[in-house]
């Protein structure tokens, strides 16, 4: 009994080690489970793209204020009752059309006085006439005394003088009664009247205007330009006397620059406390929208052509100073690239130095790795909608860049 007892013994102290080998068998082969699975992680999903290569010229935004042409106070060159105003508040009014109206009964008095008293020397200078060729007949005949001779000639030609003088006197009343017709000197869009009819108005620079008046064919953009930016655009440009340098106008609630002028003079000096020297453009405005006072945003372009590389600002990632990107190499792995900025154009960004052409970058997904990380890239088009869509198109083959520094 004992022996058999002994083999049931040594029999389940078998089995029970059997089994608990097994367990820990299954155990390390759970356990090394989960570091099989860390030791290989799985390779995020980014958005990589191309960068671009674009011909582009280089572009410098300013604010600035439009200025009328020319700006006209209209003030009254006689004195007298205004009788009528003949223009709506704001109207656009056409080169002589009549403005205001003076009471023309005293001026027109004027003239037939001043009429009159043409004839009267006219008569006088006739009469005068024919006495001194008469005076001239005796005397050759020695019938005359000199002393007579020369009274007669001397009033022939004070007569003569008479004439000129009513003449000028004639001539300035006839125009005193045109100046009771206050035409526009220049075509434009006219202010509201500063005086109502009934009134006396007076004549004289110190009077104050009847109203005022504005060009609006053409109309000034004033802006000031930093020293740098004359000395590299502006300055060469009309050094060398050829084409004028482009500008581009957009107006508070515009998106794009709608227009396009030229620089058409420049200040004579330079701002020292500013740094800054007063440039002015040219517009066209033949609608009439554009008004003076209005805030206008320039852009000033110079230089030709370059190729530049654009990215898409989402590729941007920011380490403390410094501006970067993740480069995707030919083994799909991230790479850091400090990069310097350039200009920017509506949502893409000039890299001036740091990508090369043709290399490629993650546009999403920065946050999801880092450098050195092996990436599943997902390639998709960099956003070309700021160049393809651009509102104006400065040069032939090629696209603009705002100089907007980071």
């Amino acid at each position: 009994m004992s022996l058999l007892r002994k083999r049931y013994t040594l029999t389940v102290l078998a089995l029970s080690l059997i089994a608990v080998g097994g367990g820990l068998a299954v155990l390390r082969a759970q356990a090394k489970t989960p570091d099989a699975a860390a030791a290989a992680p799985q390779a995020a999903v980014v958005e990589v793209a191309e960068v671009i290569t674009q011909s582009i010229i280089d572009w410098q935004d300013y604010s600035g204020r439009m200025e009328a042409v020319d700006r006209v106070e209209i003030r009254p060159l006689v004195s007298g009752t205004l009788t009528a105003v003949h223009f709506r508040d704001g109207a656009l009014v056409k080169k002589g059309d009549v403005l205001f109206t003076i009471d023309p009964r005293p001026y027109a008095a004027e003239v037939e006085r001043a009429q009159a008293q043409l004839a009267a020397a006219e008569t006088r200078a006739a009469y005068t006439t024919t006495d001194r060729m008469r005076g001239e007949r005796l005397a050759a005949e020695n019938a005359i005394a000199r002393r007579d001779l020369d009274e007669k000639q001397n009033a022939a030609r004070e007569a003569a003088a008479q004439v000129q003088a009513a003449r000028a006197a004639l001539t300035s009343a006839r125009l005193n009664l045109e100046y009771t017709r206050i035409t526009a000197p220049v075509s434009g869009r006219i202010s509201r009247a500063e005086v109502t009819v009934g009134n006396i108005v007076a004549a004289g620079a110190g009077t104050t205007p009847l109203t005022t008046l504005v060009s609006v064919a053409k109309i000034y953009a004033a802006f000031d330009v930093d020293e740098q930016s004359f000395l590299k655009y502006v300055n060469p440009a009309r050094a060398a006397g050829g084409e004028p340098v482009p500008v581009f106008l957009g107006l508070a609630d515009e998106d794009g620059y709608s227009r396009r002028g030229i620089v058409s003079s420049v200040d004579n000096r330079l701002d020292t406390q500013s740094g800054t020297i007063r440039v002015r453009a040219e517009f066209d405005n033949a609608d009439g929208m554009l008004l003076p006072g209005l805030y206008a945003r320039i852009r000033l372009g110079g230089g030709a052509p370059h190729d530049a590389i654009l990215i898409d600002e989402r590729a941007l990632g920011t380490d403390q100073d410094k501006r970067f990107v993740l480069v995707v190499d030919e083994n799909n792995r991230t790479l850091y690239r400090p990069v310097r900025l350039g200009a920017r154009q509506q949502g893409l960004r000039v890299v001036e130095s740091g990508l090369s052409a043709g290399e490629r970058i993650v546009v999403n997904g920065l946050q999801r790795t880092r450098p050195g990380d092996t990436v599943a890239p997902k390639v998709v088009p960099m956003n070309r909608d700021a160049l393809v869509n651009a509102p104006e198109q400065p040069a032939a083959g090629a696209r603009h860049v705002a100089n907007v520094k980071a």
